[in-house]
Protein backbone atom coordinates (compact mmCIF):
# COMPACT_ATOMS: atom_id res chain seq x y z
CA UNK A 1 0.00 0.00 0.00
CA UNK A 2 1.27 3.64 -1.13
CA UNK A 3 0.58 7.04 -1.79
CA UNK A 4 1.72 9.19 -4.21
CA UNK A 5 3.14 12.49 -3.09
CA UNK A 6 4.85 14.10 -5.75
CA UNK A 7 7.45 13.88 -8.53
CA UNK A 8 11.47 12.74 -7.95
CA UNK A 9 13.41 15.45 -8.39
CA UNK A 10 14.56 16.32 -11.29
CA UNK A 11 12.18 14.67 -13.57
CA UNK A 12 8.96 15.48 -14.46
CA UNK A 13 7.07 12.01 -14.74
CA UNK A 14 8.78 9.81 -11.83
CA UNK A 15 5.72 9.59 -9.17
CA UNK A 16 7.73 9.19 -5.57
CA UNK A 17 5.65 7.59 -3.36
CA UNK A 18 5.30 6.57 0.39
CA UNK A 19 4.78 2.93 1.54
CA UNK A 20 1.93 3.34 3.90
CA UNK A 21 2.34 0.49 6.71
CA UNK A 22 6.09 1.17 6.83
CA UNK A 23 5.44 4.91 7.57
CA UNK A 24 3.43 4.52 10.01
CA UNK A 25 4.01 1.43 11.72
CA UNK A 26 7.38 3.55 12.83
CA UNK A 27 6.49 6.95 13.19
CA UNK A 28 7.37 9.47 11.25
CA UNK A 29 8.44 12.96 11.35
CA UNK A 30 7.91 16.14 8.80
CA UNK A 31 10.38 19.05 9.67
CA UNK A 32 11.11 21.82 7.66
CA UNK A 33 11.90 25.94 8.73
CA UNK A 34 8.75 28.05 9.12
CA UNK A 35 7.20 29.42 5.22
CA UNK A 36 8.63 25.99 3.36
CA UNK A 37 5.17 24.45 2.87
CA UNK A 38 5.16 22.25 5.58
CA UNK A 39 1.72 22.23 6.64
CA UNK A 40 0.26 21.88 3.32
CA UNK A 41 3.00 18.75 3.02
CA UNK A 42 1.29 17.59 5.95
CA UNK A 43 -2.44 18.16 4.59
CA UNK A 44 -1.61 16.56 1.74
CA UNK A 45 0.25 13.40 3.24
CA UNK A 46 -2.78 13.15 5.49
CA UNK A 47 -5.45 13.73 2.74
CA UNK A 48 -3.51 11.15 0.60
CA UNK A 49 -3.98 8.32 3.39
CA UNK A 50 -7.24 9.53 4.42
CA UNK A 51 -8.40 8.76 0.36
CA UNK A 52 -6.43 5.26 0.89
CA UNK A 53 -8.33 4.57 4.08
CA UNK A 54 -11.40 6.26 4.85
CA UNK A 55 -12.31 3.96 7.75
CA UNK A 56 -9.29 5.00 9.38
CA UNK A 57 -8.63 6.60 13.03
CA UNK A 58 -6.34 9.89 12.63
CA UNK A 59 -6.13 12.22 15.36
CA UNK A 60 -4.48 15.72 14.93
CA UNK A 61 -3.64 17.99 17.59
CA UNK A 62 -3.89 21.46 15.49
CA UNK A 63 -2.37 24.40 17.93
CA UNK A 64 -3.14 27.34 15.32
CA UNK A 65 -6.33 26.44 14.74
CA UNK A 66 -5.29 26.24 10.28
CA UNK A 67 -6.09 22.64 9.55
CA UNK A 68 -10.26 22.78 9.93
CA UNK A 69 -10.35 24.52 6.40
CA UNK A 70 -8.55 21.58 4.69
CA UNK A 71 -10.61 18.93 6.26
CA UNK A 72 -14.36 19.99 6.39
CA UNK A 73 -15.10 17.32 3.84
CA UNK A 74 -13.28 14.10 4.93
CA UNK A 75 -12.34 15.26 8.97
CA UNK A 76 -14.45 15.92 12.24
CA UNK A 77 -13.33 19.04 13.29
CA UNK A 78 -13.28 19.54 17.86
CA UNK A 79 -12.35 22.86 19.39
CA UNK A 80 -13.34 24.42 22.59
CA UNK A 81 -17.12 25.25 21.49
CA UNK A 82 -17.76 21.13 20.70
CA UNK A 83 -14.96 19.01 22.45
CA UNK A 84 -16.48 18.74 25.40
CA UNK A 85 -13.43 16.74 27.46
CA UNK A 86 -14.70 15.72 30.79
CA UNK A 87 -11.87 16.99 33.70
CA UNK A 88 -12.34 13.64 35.18
CA UNK A 89 -10.71 11.76 32.45
CA UNK A 90 -7.49 13.09 33.73
CA UNK A 91 -4.63 11.11 35.54
CA UNK A 92 -3.60 12.35 39.04
CA UNK A 93 -0.49 13.92 37.65
CA UNK A 94 -2.47 15.81 34.69
CA UNK A 95 -4.66 16.93 37.77
CA UNK A 96 -1.64 17.87 40.05
CA UNK A 97 -0.73 20.34 36.96
CA UNK A 98 -3.66 22.09 36.76
CA UNK A 99 -4.73 22.10 40.71
CA UNK A 100 -1.46 22.41 42.34
CA UNK A 101 0.18 25.85 41.97
CA UNK A 102 3.33 25.68 44.70
CA UNK A 103 6.41 24.99 44.19
CA UNK A 104 9.22 22.73 46.08
CA UNK A 105 8.49 20.89 49.60
CA UNK A 106 5.29 22.54 49.66
CA UNK A 107 4.24 20.99 46.22
CA UNK A 108 4.59 17.46 47.61
CA UNK A 109 2.58 18.23 50.44
CA UNK A 110 -0.21 19.49 48.31
CA UNK A 111 -0.30 16.91 45.84
CA UNK A 112 -0.34 13.60 49.22
CA UNK A 113 -3.73 16.07 50.27
CA UNK A 114 -5.08 16.16 46.97
CA UNK A 115 -4.74 12.81 46.02
CA UNK A 116 -6.48 11.68 49.00
CA UNK A 117 -9.44 13.96 48.91
CA UNK A 118 -9.75 12.99 44.96
CA UNK A 119 -9.88 9.24 46.10
CA UNK A 120 -12.80 10.26 48.33
CA UNK A 121 -14.33 12.09 45.78
CA UNK A 122 -14.48 9.42 43.12
CA UNK A 123 -15.32 6.41 45.91
CA UNK A 124 -18.19 8.57 46.09
CA UNK A 125 -19.33 7.97 42.44
CA UNK A 126 -17.97 4.59 42.60
CA UNK A 127 -20.90 2.33 42.80
CA UNK A 128 -22.15 3.69 39.55
CA UNK A 129 -19.51 3.27 37.55
CA UNK A 130 -19.11 0.09 38.49
CA UNK A 131 -15.85 -0.25 39.76
CA UNK A 132 -14.41 -2.72 42.11
CA UNK A 133 -10.93 -1.73 42.82
CA UNK A 134 -10.51 2.44 42.74
CA UNK A 135 -6.97 4.13 42.24
CA UNK A 136 -6.34 7.82 41.71
CA UNK A 137 -6.08 7.35 38.34
CA UNK A 138 -8.96 5.69 37.20
CA UNK A 139 -11.67 7.54 34.58
CA UNK A 140 -14.66 7.41 37.44
CA UNK A 141 -17.00 10.57 37.22
CA UNK A 142 -16.90 12.61 39.89
CA UNK A 143 -18.54 16.30 41.22
CA UNK A 144 -16.19 19.05 41.89
CA UNK A 145 -18.32 20.66 44.18
CA UNK A 146 -17.88 16.86 46.18
CA UNK A 147 -13.87 17.37 45.87
CA UNK A 148 -13.46 20.93 47.41
CA UNK A 149 -16.42 19.48 49.88
CA UNK A 150 -14.09 16.95 51.06
CA UNK A 151 -11.24 19.66 51.02
CA UNK A 152 -13.24 21.83 53.13
CA UNK A 153 -13.93 19.01 55.52
CA UNK A 154 -10.53 17.43 55.86
CA UNK A 155 -9.21 21.30 56.45
CA UNK A 156 -11.90 21.23 59.09
CA UNK A 157 -10.81 18.42 61.33
CA UNK A 158 -7.89 18.66 64.12
CA UNK A 159 -6.03 15.60 63.52
CA UNK A 160 -4.71 16.27 60.19
CA UNK A 161 -0.62 16.52 60.06
CA UNK A 162 -0.43 20.48 58.38
CA UNK A 163 -1.69 23.71 58.96
CA UNK A 164 -4.59 24.68 56.59
CA UNK A 165 -2.99 26.31 54.08
CA UNK A 166 -2.56 23.31 51.42
CA UNK A 167 -6.19 23.36 51.93
CA UNK A 168 -6.99 26.79 51.19
CA UNK A 169 -4.87 26.79 48.21
CA UNK A 170 -6.36 23.77 46.24
CA UNK A 171 -9.92 24.92 47.31
CA UNK A 172 -9.38 28.61 46.04
CA UNK A 173 -7.75 27.34 42.55
CA UNK A 174 -10.27 24.58 42.23
CA UNK A 175 -13.11 27.31 42.23
CA UNK A 176 -11.11 29.58 40.11
CA UNK A 177 -11.02 27.04 37.75
CA UNK A 178 -14.47 26.47 37.82
CA UNK A 179 -15.70 29.91 37.88
CA UNK A 180 -13.34 30.82 34.75
CA UNK A 181 -15.47 30.91 31.49
CA UNK A 182 -12.20 30.30 29.33
CA UNK A 183 -11.98 26.59 31.14
CA UNK A 184 -15.94 25.53 30.15
CA UNK A 185 -14.77 23.20 27.35
CA UNK A 186 -13.27 21.01 30.51
CA UNK A 187 -14.05 21.93 33.25
CA UNK A 188 -18.37 22.73 33.45
CA UNK A 189 -21.01 21.21 35.05
CA UNK A 190 -22.80 19.38 32.27
CA UNK A 191 -19.90 17.22 31.83
CA UNK A 192 -19.79 14.82 35.23
CA UNK A 193 -21.98 12.56 33.42
CA UNK A 194 -20.33 9.14 32.29
CA UNK A 195 -19.79 10.01 28.93
CA UNK A 196 -16.49 8.46 28.10
CA UNK A 197 -17.15 5.56 25.55
CA UNK A 198 -19.26 8.68 23.04
CA UNK A 199 -16.14 10.84 23.84
CA UNK A 200 -13.73 8.40 22.85
CA UNK A 201 -15.57 7.21 19.54
CA UNK A 202 -16.19 10.79 18.55
CA UNK A 203 -12.25 11.66 19.20
CA UNK A 204 -10.83 7.95 17.98
CA UNK A 205 -13.44 8.18 14.50
CA UNK A 206 -15.28 4.56 16.01
CA UNK A 207 -16.65 3.87 13.71
CA UNK A 208 -14.95 6.57 10.91
CA UNK A 209 -18.40 7.15 9.01
CA UNK A 210 -15.82 8.08 5.81
CA UNK A 211 -14.58 11.20 8.13
CA UNK A 212 -11.23 9.56 9.00
CA UNK A 213 -9.13 12.34 10.83
CA UNK A 214 -10.36 14.23 14.05
CA UNK A 215 -8.75 17.55 13.98
CA UNK A 216 -8.06 19.35 17.83
CA UNK A 217 -8.03 22.83 17.64
CA UNK A 218 -6.44 24.00 20.74
CA UNK A 219 -5.68 27.84 19.46
CA UNK A 220 -8.63 29.10 21.54
CA UNK A 221 -7.66 27.19 24.80
CA UNK A 222 -6.05 29.30 27.45
CA UNK A 223 -2.48 28.36 27.39
CA UNK A 224 -1.98 27.20 30.93
CA UNK A 225 -4.09 24.34 30.35
CA UNK A 226 -2.87 23.23 26.61
CA UNK A 227 -0.36 20.75 27.75
CA UNK A 228 -2.60 19.12 30.12
CA UNK A 229 -5.42 18.89 27.19
CA UNK A 230 -2.73 17.38 24.50
CA UNK A 231 -1.43 15.53 27.53
CA UNK A 232 -5.08 13.94 28.12
CA UNK A 233 -5.76 12.98 24.58
CA UNK A 234 -1.87 10.98 24.16
CA UNK A 235 -2.34 9.63 26.90
CA UNK A 236 -6.28 8.46 26.37
CA UNK A 237 -4.91 6.76 22.39
CA UNK A 238 -1.92 4.92 24.43
CA UNK A 239 -4.46 3.70 27.00
CA UNK A 240 -7.09 2.83 24.72
CA UNK A 241 -4.61 0.71 22.91
CA UNK A 242 -3.30 -1.42 25.83
CA UNK A 243 -6.66 -2.33 27.59
CA UNK A 244 -8.23 -3.22 23.45
CA UNK A 245 -5.12 -5.61 23.56
CA UNK A 246 -7.68 -8.70 22.89
CA UNK A 247 -10.03 -6.96 20.88
CA UNK A 248 -9.70 -6.72 16.81
CA UNK A 249 -7.38 -4.25 16.08
CA UNK A 250 -7.96 -0.52 15.23
CA UNK A 251 -4.68 1.14 14.96
CA UNK A 252 -4.55 4.87 15.60
CA UNK A 253 -2.55 7.51 14.28
CA UNK A 254 -1.44 10.82 16.39
CA UNK A 255 -0.06 13.58 14.70
CA UNK A 256 1.23 16.37 16.37
CA UNK A 257 2.10 19.66 15.13
CA UNK A 258 4.59 22.18 16.58
CA UNK A 259 5.55 19.19 18.57
CA UNK A 260 8.95 20.88 20.12
CA UNK A 261 5.83 22.56 22.21
CA UNK A 262 5.52 19.51 23.57
CA UNK A 263 7.91 17.36 23.49
CA UNK A 264 10.89 19.84 24.38
CA UNK A 265 14.89 18.34 24.43
CA UNK A 266 16.35 18.17 28.61
CA UNK A 267 17.59 21.65 28.36
CA UNK A 268 14.56 23.45 28.66
CA UNK A 269 12.22 20.82 30.27
CA UNK A 270 11.08 20.44 33.78
CA UNK A 271 8.82 17.32 33.96
CA UNK A 272 5.51 17.35 31.83
CA UNK A 273 3.08 14.37 31.88
CA UNK A 274 2.68 15.40 28.20
CA UNK A 275 5.89 15.02 27.26
CA UNK A 276 6.56 11.54 28.91
CA UNK A 277 3.43 10.60 27.43
CA UNK A 278 4.64 11.67 23.96
CA UNK A 279 7.92 10.05 24.31
CA UNK A 280 6.43 6.56 25.13
CA UNK A 281 4.34 6.35 22.55
CA UNK A 282 7.41 7.21 20.48
CA UNK A 283 9.42 4.46 22.08
CA UNK A 284 6.48 1.55 22.56
CA UNK A 285 3.72 3.06 20.53
CA UNK A 286 4.00 0.47 17.09
CA UNK A 287 3.55 -2.92 19.66
CA UNK A 288 0.34 -1.70 20.46
CA UNK A 289 -0.70 -0.23 17.32
CA UNK A 290 -0.49 3.31 18.05
CA UNK A 291 1.73 5.33 15.72
CA UNK A 292 3.06 9.05 15.88
CA UNK A 293 3.58 11.66 13.52
CA UNK A 294 5.84 15.06 14.54
CA UNK A 295 5.67 18.13 12.36
CA UNK A 296 7.96 20.95 13.81
CA UNK A 297 10.04 23.24 12.56
CA UNK A 298 13.01 23.18 15.01
CA UNK A 299 14.29 19.92 15.59
CA UNK A 300 17.21 20.74 17.24
CA UNK A 301 14.21 21.48 20.43
CA UNK A 302 12.65 18.38 19.98
CA UNK A 303 14.07 15.32 22.35
CA UNK A 304 16.34 13.81 21.37
CA UNK A 305 15.06 10.39 21.95
CA UNK A 306 12.17 10.79 20.04
CA UNK A 307 13.22 12.17 17.13
CA UNK A 308 15.43 8.90 16.47
CA UNK A 309 12.51 6.98 16.43
CA UNK A 310 11.17 7.92 14.19
CA UNK A 311 11.50 5.45 11.04
CA UNK A 312 10.60 8.00 8.30
CA UNK A 313 11.94 11.08 8.11
CA UNK A 314 10.32 13.86 5.78
CA UNK A 315 12.83 16.78 6.08
CA UNK A 316 11.89 20.28 4.27
CA UNK A 317 14.51 23.20 3.81
CA UNK A 318 15.81 23.75 7.36
CA UNK A 319 18.00 27.19 7.42
CA UNK A 320 19.34 26.46 10.80
CA UNK A 321 22.87 24.77 11.20
CA UNK A 322 21.69 23.26 14.66
CA UNK A 323 18.50 21.54 12.72
CA UNK A 324 20.62 20.37 10.11
CA UNK A 325 23.28 18.56 12.26
CA UNK A 326 19.93 17.25 14.13
CA UNK A 327 18.92 15.76 11.23
CA UNK A 328 22.25 14.32 9.77
CA UNK A 329 22.36 12.56 13.06
CA UNK A 330 18.69 11.08 12.87
CA UNK A 331 19.21 9.96 9.19
CA UNK A 332 20.24 6.90 7.75
CA UNK A 333 24.04 6.11 6.53
CA UNK A 334 22.21 5.98 2.55
CA UNK A 335 21.10 9.51 3.12
CA UNK A 336 23.85 11.31 3.90
CA UNK A 337 24.60 12.84 0.47
CA UNK A 338 21.21 14.13 0.61
CA UNK A 339 21.98 16.20 3.19
CA UNK A 340 24.00 18.81 1.92
CA UNK A 341 21.28 19.86 -0.38
CA UNK A 342 18.75 20.48 3.04
CA UNK A 343 19.69 24.44 2.94
CA UNK A 344 19.28 24.94 -0.93
CA UNK A 345 15.66 22.94 -1.44
CA UNK A 346 12.86 24.82 -3.00
CA UNK A 347 9.38 25.67 -1.60
CA UNK A 348 7.09 22.08 -1.54
CA UNK A 349 10.23 20.15 -1.83
CA UNK A 350 11.11 17.29 0.54
CA UNK A 351 13.87 14.89 0.91
CA UNK A 352 12.66 11.20 2.12
CA UNK A 353 14.17 9.01 4.12
CA UNK A 354 14.19 5.88 6.20
CA UNK A 355 11.41 3.03 6.31
CA UNK A 356 8.63 4.76 4.25
CA UNK A 357 10.81 4.68 1.09
CA UNK A 358 13.01 2.44 -1.06
CA UNK A 359 15.62 4.49 -1.64
CA UNK A 360 16.46 8.27 -0.15
CA UNK A 361 14.74 10.36 -2.81
CA UNK A 362 14.15 14.19 -3.32
CA UNK A 363 10.50 14.98 -4.44
CA UNK A 364 8.58 17.96 -5.70
CA UNK A 365 5.34 17.72 -4.22
CA UNK A 366 1.66 17.64 -5.60
CA UNK A 367 -0.27 21.23 -5.59
CA UNK A 368 -2.96 20.68 -3.38
CA UNK A 369 -6.49 21.55 -4.61
CA UNK A 370 -7.13 24.98 -2.79
CA UNK A 371 -10.26 24.04 -0.84
CA UNK A 372 -8.23 20.89 0.86
CA UNK A 373 -5.09 23.00 1.96
CA UNK A 374 -4.67 24.82 5.35
CA UNK A 375 -5.22 28.00 6.09
CA UNK A 376 -1.41 28.84 6.23
CA UNK A 377 -0.60 31.26 3.45
CA UNK A 378 2.08 33.75 3.57
CA UNK A 379 0.36 37.28 3.01
CA UNK A 380 0.90 39.43 -0.21
CA UNK A 381 2.12 42.29 1.59
CA UNK A 382 2.53 44.88 -1.47
CA UNK A 383 -1.18 43.66 -2.55
CA UNK A 384 -2.89 43.50 0.80
CA UNK A 385 -0.96 47.05 1.57
CA UNK A 386 -3.56 49.32 -0.95
CA UNK A 387 -6.67 48.19 0.52
CA UNK A 388 -8.43 50.35 2.87
CA UNK A 389 -11.57 50.86 4.08
CA UNK A 390 -14.35 49.53 6.74
CA UNK A 391 -11.32 49.25 9.60
CA UNK A 392 -13.23 50.79 12.34
CA UNK A 393 -16.12 47.51 11.53
CA UNK A 394 -12.87 45.41 11.38
CA UNK A 395 -11.86 46.54 15.01
CA UNK A 396 -15.49 46.53 16.59
CA UNK A 397 -15.30 42.62 15.52
CA UNK A 398 -11.90 41.56 16.21
CA UNK A 399 -12.90 43.43 20.27
CA UNK A 400 -15.87 41.53 20.40
CA UNK A 401 -13.99 38.05 19.56
CA UNK A 402 -10.94 38.86 21.70
CA UNK A 403 -13.37 39.52 24.87
CA UNK A 404 -15.87 36.23 24.29
CA UNK A 405 -12.10 34.52 23.64
CA UNK A 406 -13.81 32.69 20.80
CA UNK A 407 -17.24 31.65 22.30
Amino acid sequence: ANVEIGTVYPTDDIRGALYVDAMLGKHFALLGSTGTGKSTSAALILHKICDLAPEGHIIMVDPHGEYSAAFKDNGKLFDVNNLNLPYWLMNFREHCEVFVQSKGDAKQMDCDILAKCLLAAKAKNQASAGVAKLTVDSPVPYLLSDLTGILQNEMGKLDKSTNSAPYQRLKSKIDEIKADPRFSFMFSGMLVGDTMAAFLSKIFRLPAEGKPISIIDVSAMPSEVTPTVVSVLSRLVFDYAIWARNEPQRPMLLVCEEAHRYIPNDDVAEESSVRDILSRIAKEGRKYGVSLGLITQRPSDLAEGVLSQCGTILSMRLNNDRDQAFVKAAMPEGARGFLDSIPALRNREVICCGEGVAIPIRVSLDTLAEERRPASEDPVFSDLWREHGGEEEIIQRVIKRWRSQGR
